[in-house]
């Protein structure tokens, strides 16, 4: 990670004290993971001195930047994360870690221990819910809105019509 100024963009995410537990955290989940520069505070302020402020991390090649900010903003469903995943076993990998110590929600959705929001799905989800056949794709939706974690399987019978 650089911070030459070249373009791209970084997502900024704002915890209250626990950023690099975060980095830390996601940095265990995913498996093409990095960390980067951790800034602490100065006697500038406005934290504590020695405490991070700032840590740059890189999960599958997008950029975060975990920020210490306080208490006054908190995570919501408004912006979320995608992971879609090459296939179910990798699926209920990314389900399963980052479920741990959050909570389940619906269709795929998911918040982590910190309140980030996730949908966690198989890539082949969007070809049944989207698929050629309206019929086949609707009942593969209503197989879908009724789960809380997303079982490929059940979704490609619900498109079959079994």
């Amino acid at each position: 990670m650089s911070s030459d100024g070249s373009d791209g963009f970084t997502t900024c995410l704002w915890f209250d004290g626990r950023a690099e537990e975060a980095a830390n955290f996601y940095l265990s989940v995913f498996k093409d993971a990095k960390l980067g520069t951790i800034a602490r505070y100065t006697e500038a302020g406005p934290g504590p001195v020695g405490e991070v402020m700032v840590v740059e991390f890189e999960l599958n090649g997008q950029k975060f930047v975990g920020l210490n900010g306080g208490p006054e903003f908190r995570f919501n469903e408004a912006v979320s994360f995608q992971i879609r995943c090459k296939d179910q076993e990798d699926a209920d990998y990314y389900w399963d870690r980052l479920t741990d110590g959050g909570q389940e929600v619906a269709c795929g959705w998911l918040k982590d221990r910190f309140g980030v929001s996730w949908q966690v799905f198989p890539g082949a989800l969007l070809d049944l819910v989207g698929g050629p056949d309206p019929e086949g794709a609707a009942r593969a939706t209503r197989a879908m809105l009724g789960m809380v974690k997303i079982d490929l399987a059940a979704v490609e019978r619900a498109y079959a019509g079994e």
